[in-house]
């Protein structure tokens, strides 16, 4: 059986988690894993940023119709997260870390447009 071929939405979602983690390179952190599984959810990107860990929520969106991609992180989400976080720092000794949030408006072919909520949960 051929492989699926990812969604739109799919290839959307891929390109801003690109996105993001080549921001958070520019701004010096060390992007150490994407997509990562917890049994809570989904980390889209774990990265370093000197001694702490940031685990990285990416939300993209195509344009502003529905409003600005950070809105889709409701309150259910942020409780995922949070616990997805903390399953991954307590299994790989993690003591200083934080939660945040980068907005990613544009499509494929444009230059991003980028906003990164430090700290946001």
């Amino acid at each position: 059986m051929p492989a699926k071929l990812p969604t739109h939405n799919q290839r959307i979602g891929r390109w801003g988690e690109s996105a993001a983690a080549e921001y958070l390179i520019a701004q010096g952190c060390e992007v150490l894993a994407r997509n990562v599984r917890t049994p809570y959810g989904e980390i889209d990107l774990v990265a370093q940023h000197g001694d702490v860990t940031l685990f990285v929520e990416v939300k993209t969106r195509t344009s502003a119709s529905f409003g600005p991609p950070e809105v889709a992180v409701s309150a259910r989400k942020q409780q995922h997260m949070l616990a997805a976080a903390e399953h991954y720092a307590a299994e790989h000794a993690v003591d200083h870390w934080q939660i945040d949030v980068i907005s990613v408006e544009g499509r494929p072919g444009m230059k991003p447009v980028i906003t990164y909520f430090e700290s946001a949960i």
